[in-house]
């Protein structure tokens, strides 16, 4: 696989071709157009692309932003071709981010993630070892794609900070005091007092109840693992896993607690995130 900064116009219809695949759409108001990678590209942002030959399988996109008065990079999007999910393309393409970042003299990117996407929580806060600590309701207009389609587009923002030990141990080895990345989940989620709760329901959990007054060193938000297909089959029921975790991240957050870790436990068909006081 050659992963690659992209700089023609040949390049960025490629890109452009896999986001309609990726996201589904019906309406390219929902993508980047071909001259915005192309400005972005110019002027300090990364359209990278992962190729099998001269098949694109994968693509990030960042664009250059200012946060407290410093530079970062803003990850707007990475795709990859659903014939190359689950071979570590997705991976690869996030060092190759980090490392253009480091080298540019850069200590963060950020992104935004949906928080009921447990994949996706996996991989930015397990994987790639960000932390959270924004929630944002209704990020962005409502999509026509197939994943996003029927609900609110709330989203939590991953801080990726590229130096810290937690991002570090994932990507060079052992840093001392880094949280874990891996392991028991009992032995993760130990200590950690519920601020929501799950229920068995017909075919997927259900949101139970909650306390937004709870208070510990660690608290334990829990989301069902199969968002998606849940949005697709049940409507309803997606929504109101939204309106509730929309509930507890937006009290929680504003409070100072970070989101630090994810365990998910797919047996279950849940994911339990671990927040603790900044």
């Amino acid at each position: 696989m050659d992963i690659r900064a992209l700089t023609t116009v040949h390049e960025f219809r490629q890109v452009f071709a896999l986001e309609r695949q990726v996201w589904g759409t019906t309406s390219d108001e929902d993508l980047v157009p071909i001259l915005v990678l192309q400005v972005a590209a110019r002027i300090g942002g990364v359209v990278l692309g992962a190729f099998e030959g001269t098949r694109l399988a994968g693509f990030a996109f960042s664009l250059p932003g200012i946060r407290d008065g410093r530079p970062y990079q803003w990850s707007h999007m990475v795709g990859v071709d659903a014939e190359f999910r689950n071979t570590g393309v997705g991976s690869r393409l996030k060092a190759e981010q980090r490392r253009l970042a480091m080298a540019a003299g850069l200590d963060l990117v950020a992104w935004t993630f949906d928080p009921l996407q447990s994949a996706n929580a996996h991989m930015n806060v397990v994987k790639l070892g960000c932390v959270a600590r924004e929630y944002i309701q209704d990020a962005y207009p409502a999509s026509t794609s197939a994943l996003h389609v029927g609900t609110a587009t709330d989203r939590l923002v991953a801080e990726w900070w590229l130096r810290s030990d937690r991002v570090t141990t994932r990507f060079e080895g052992a840093a001392p005091g880094a949280p874990a990345s891996r392991g028991d989940a009992a032995a993760r989620l130990r200590g950690a007092v519920e601020a929501n709760q799950a229920r068995p329901g017909r075919d997927w959990l259900e949101p139970g109840g909650q306390d937004l007054s709870v208070d510990a060193p660690r608290l334990a938000v829990v989301i069902p693992s199969d968002f998606a297909e849940m949005q697709r089959r049940d409507l309803p029921l997606a929504r109101a896993w939204r309106a509730a975790t929309r509930k507890v991240f937006s009290t929680l957050l504003p409070r100072g607690f970070v989101v630090e870790d994810f365990v998910l436990e797919k047996p279950k068909r849940i994911g339990t995130y671990v927040l603790t006081k900044a």
